[in-house]
């Protein structure tokens, strides 16, 4: 007989989101996994928000389908790309993330390599190839 209380597949969004959000956690040495998942879904908003709708729209597709929902989650393509420098990348990223202004940096090159483990590394540098030099120097490892 078999367990109908679960959905495989659901089960396995979840169990990826959480290895996601582990190893974001493992990356600063904490177990504060809502620490971790605030630090993720910041780096995810504040880079969505300066790509292109079919930049993001391609990236977004390589994650898996929980992550995909938190990079979405929010989303006006009608207004992007929002056309940020660096010093107002770090304040949105600051913003949210939940962090100081001067974690930001450290955060952000966390987060990218911990990307660029979790999905294929030239993924990853192909959507923050699409980034201002500025910014993408921000979010190098």
């Amino acid at each position: 007989m078999r367990d109908t209380s679960k959905v495989a597949a659901l089960d396995h969004a979840m169990h990826a989101a959480h290895t996601w959000v582990n190893e974001i956690a493992r990356e600063f040495d904490t177990d504060d996994r809502e620490f971790a998942y605030g630090v993720l879904r910041g780096w995810l908003h504040t880079l969505r928000d300066r790509l292109t709708v079919e930049a993001a729209a391609h990236f977004a597709a390589q994650l898996p389908d929980l992550v995909r929902g938190v990079f979405y989650a929010g989303w006006d393509p009608a207004a992007v790309p929002i056309k940020f420098d660096a010093k107002a990348y770090t304040v949105r990223f600051a913003k949210e993330a939940n962090i100081a202004v001067h974690d930001v940096a450290k955060a952000s090159a966390a987060v990218t390599a911990v990307l660029m483990r979790l999905l294929p590394p030239a993924q990853v540098t192909k959507v923050l190839d699409q980034l201002p030099d500025d910014i993408k120097t921000l979010m190098q490892p």
